[in-house]
């Protein structure tokens, strides 16, 4: 009787803690979305049913892959392209509105306040952390730290991107850039003009450029680390387009084996440099002018400063700080630079005037910083560019607790989206020309043609903008005024115009021009 007894407590105990994980998982798939999507609805917003599981995911993702089917016009809008699924949520249900991430409300906003508001409250709301834990292994560093962290980090990152900091890396742009066009001319022989596919030649100058100014003698290491970066963010972001169902990441599938072991390989080589680099520093052969050599020794003065290793970053945190900068800095500045020569390229006006700009300045001089803040078309030109081709598309946020944004009251958990790309597009707020290309906006400067409204941030915006857009503006001017006073460019009939993200926003079909020496 005893051991029946016995077995039937075993039997309900198993029945109650089943019971108990069941009712988890309807609250998790099911009642807590539908409870969170009552309540944006009562606050007069409007979105998306959410659907069991899934939400809105395979919507987007159908809608993602076709749109990346067929090429489009130079002429054609190109936000329905880039932003399908987005593009096609806000125009329906309004500018600011909801969808589904899974189990998860994504918000959508593009209101500037609102915007504003975000982007200077980084307490509140966060940069997303979570959702698939493999694409915490491709980079995190300044990015992926909160709080009390990301303030260190901030601080002993900041001397790297100080002006006079970057007055010394001038020569390795230089250099990287020269290398490039060296590659072009040899392609001429002896012809007067050839169509060359600039973008995978801007890669390689970009990654370049990162791997002199970030590792200094150990660049052609650095060159090997982003390659791997590049494979591993592919598989990511194929990853990240499906729901990440908990404890996945741990199933030894091809492309989970790859991601990880590219992450020990890059991790291991970083490691190596930092480790050559240290014993240099002992020895004051060490270079203070790279990225590296001025981050570990931010990070050596503040330790001192304090007398404890807590107020400084970990060898981990410096090789994560590296791995971003190298990737982080080698796309952005590409893309800018391929979608600037495309759209000079259609706009030879304004090709002949950045030009024109840079003769006047250098002549026959080699290009120095203070001559490149003295380019004033060019300047505009790029800011241009970023409006009509920012490099990040949207940002996301999240709030982990329940949160008042303007006259709405946000769930925890709740995601919230800032696309960038649609506030650079919105007829309402830049005019009738929105589409067109036109540099003489920004002639008065940003502040004046935004008046003032958080609108127009390429860079992100508040306390997080983005530390390196200062190295990004700089290269991107001196690599531009080098290309303009070798070469003109116009467009090939075999460009194919296809704007697509993938991390970055990149021509799919790449940059096919005409280039005709100077």
């Amino acid at each position: 009787m005893m051991e029946l007894s016995l077995s039937w407590t075993i039997i309900c105990g198993v029945w109650m803690v089943v019971m108990i994980y069941a009712l988890k998982l309807l609250d998790w798939v099911w009642l807590k979305p539908k409870k969170i999507e009552k309540c944006l609805r009562d606050q007069g917003l409007k979105g998306t049913t959410y659907r069991l599981l899934y939400g809105d995911v395979k919507d987007m993702v159908k809608m993602i892959t076709e749109s990346n089917v067929i090429p489009i016009n130079l002429t054609d809008d190109i936000v329905p392209r880039v932003l399908s699924f987005a593009h096609v949520m806000v125009t329906t249900h309004g500018k600011n509105c909801f969808t589904w991430v899974g189990p998860k409300p994504i918000l959508h906003i593009t209101d500037p306040t609102m915007i504003k508001e975000i982007l200077g409250n980084y307490e509140d709301f966060q940069k997303l952390r979570g959702g698939n834990p493999l694409a915490r292994l491709l980079a995190r560093g300044l990015v992926d730290v909160e709080g009390d962290q990301w303030v260190k980090h901030r601080k002993i990152i900041n001397p790297a991107f100080h002006v006079e900091k970057l007055k010394h890396m001038v020569p390795a742009f230089y250099d990287s850039c020269n290398e490039m066009i060296n590659k072009w001319e040899e392609i001429f022989k002896e012809d007067s003009s050839c169509e060359i596919d600039v973008w995978p030649y801007l890669q390689t100058m970009t990654s370049d450029v990162i791997s002199r100014t970030a590792f200094g003698s150990s660049y052609k290491e650095g060159k090997k680390i982003f390659e791997l970066q590049g494979e591993q963010a592919e598989l990511i972001i194929t990853a990240s387009r499906s729901i990440y169902i908990p404890g996945s990441r741990f199933l030894p599938t091809k492309s989970n084996k790859r991601i990880k072991a590219i992450y020990k390989e890059v991790k291991g080589m970083v490691s190596n440099i930092i480790d050559k680099r240290i014993k240099e520093m002992k020895s004051e052969k060490s270079s203070k002018d790279d990225l590296l050599g001025i981050l570990l020794d931010s990070n050596f003065k503040e330790m001192k400063k304090h007398g404890n290793n807590k107020f400084g970053l970990s060898i981990d945190d410096i090789i994560e700080e590296c791995k971003l900068f190298y990737f982080a800095g080698q796309e952005t500045v590409s893309d800018l630079l391929v979608w600037t020569m495309i759209l000079l390229s259609q706009h030879i006006e304004w090709q002949n005037r950045a030009r024109d700009e840079v003769l006047k300045v250098f002549g026959d001089k080699k290009p120095d910083i203070e001559g490149l803040s003295q380019l004033k078309i060019i300047s505009n030109i790029i800011l241009e560019v970023l409006r009509l081709y920012p490099p990040v598309v949207g940002m996301t946020r999240m709030v982990h607790k329940e949160t008042k944004l303007g006259n709405i009251t946000l769930p925890a958990g709740t995601l919230i989206q800032l696309h960038t790309m649609l506030s650079h597009h919105d007829p309402n707020i830049w005019g009738d020309d929105v589409k067109q290309f036109n540099p003489e906006r920004f002639s008065q400067g940003t502040s004046n043609v935004t008046k003032g409204q958080t609108i127009y941030f390429p860079f992100g915006g508040g306390p997080r903008i983005c530390i390196g857009q200062n190295f990004a503006m700089l290269e991107a001017k001196l690599t531009l005024s080098m290309i303009l006073l070798r070469f003109s460019f116009e467009i090939s009939p075999s460009y194919t115009h296809a704007p697509r993200t993938i991390v970055t926003l990149a021509p799919q079909f790449g940059g096919h021009l005409i280039l005709l020496k100077r």
